[in-house]
């Protein structure tokens, strides 16, 4: 197994006393259960319920698998960035990439009456998150989803 390129902590301006922490991952899917454990930790920290915390690692793992399968095809040469800003109310996810961007718009679709795996990621992360940003386009290198949940008192 590769090691883990970079972790990093910080406390960022305007998550109002939140912090930040960044993971480097490789672009293989034997390290998303390593985003999900990160989270699980945050997740401590703050207190975070535990139908809201199978909610955020649901769509974390959506995000990150959509990057690691999609933006570098089969050679899975290339890495993942996730970015987690713990704020009192808030959590913020960042998924970043520099492979193959890909269309948001897109919809799910079908082969056959059987819905297919593409697309059906993103309308998962849609559900779940209070806020959705989503920065990619097919033809242009590298891919950001950022999602935000918002945790209650």
């Amino acid at each position: 197994m590769e090691p883990v390129n970079d972790v990093a902590t910080s406390h960022r301006p305007g998550l109002e006393g939140g912090r930040s922490v960044s993971l480097r991952i490789p672009a293989r899917a034997e390290y998303i259960t390593l985003c999900r454990l990160a989270l699980t930790g945050l997740g401590q920290v703050r207190g975070i319920g535990d139908d809201t915390m199978a909610d955020l690692k649901l769509a974390l793992t959506e995000a990150v698998s959509n990057s690691v399968r999609h933006a570098y095809g089969t050679s899975g040469n290339g890495h993942v960035d996730v970015t987690y800003e713990l704020g009192h109310d808030r959590i913020g996810i960042e998924v970043f990439d520099d492979g193959e961007g890909f269309d948001p718009d897109e919809a799910p679709s079908f082969e056959g009456d059987q819905l297919s795996e593409g697309g059906l990621g993103i309308a998962i992360i849609r559900s779940i998150a209070d806020e959705l940003e989503i920065d990619s386009a097919p033809g242009r290198r590298g891919s950001r989803l950022r999602f935000v949940k918002r945790l209650s008192s």
